[in-house]
């Protein structure tokens, strides 16, 4: 049981890693000349690397918002987790934890989509941070269905 709750753990802290990097990092998409985020576009030219903020659309604050969301609401079933394992009775479940990584992985997944859908074209390539929220959606669920499942045990 210790190392099921361990693996969980490890789990869990690797998804909020992710989701940490991934919404504070600065590489959604790349081309050769500088790169994009959510909170900056860069670019380098004869004059020198400049960055200014990105575009006040709806679209890109709405990804803002819920990648906020998601780190929030990971950190917060973290800290559920760790009330639950000292205070919940033996048999319960972790249903609060679960609800929250639940929607960790909807606000994450909900994110991407949209930064898929609504991104304007062009011929830069997605970046590493873009692929880490895109991991840490799966991850999440995957979570989430553990603490469904698993029972508290003395």
């Amino acid at each position: 049981m210790l190392l099921i709750l361990l693996g969980v753990l490890v789990l869990h802290l690797i998804v909020f890693i992710l989701l940490l990097v991934s919404t504070a990092s600065s590489q959604w998409t790349v081309d050769s000349e500088g790169h994009s985020d959510l909170w900056y576009n860069c670019h380098s030219d004869s004059r020198g690397y400049h960055c200014s903020q990105a575009n006040n659309d709806d679209w890109i604050q709405a990804v803002q918002a819920l990648m906020i969301l998601a780190v929030v609401f990971c950190f917060v079933s973290l800290i559920a987790f760790a009330y639950q394992l000292f205070r919940l009775v033996k048999g319960g479940r972790f249903y609060f934890t679960s609800i929250f990584q639940i929607l960790t992985s909807v606000f994450v997944m909900c994110a991407a989509i949209i930064y898929t859908v609504m991104r304007p074209y062009s011929d830069k390539d997605y970046g590493y941070s873009y692929v880490l929220a895109w991991v840490a959606f799966p991850l999440s669920l995957i979570s989430a269905l553990i603490y469904l499942i698993l029972r508290k045990k003395e």
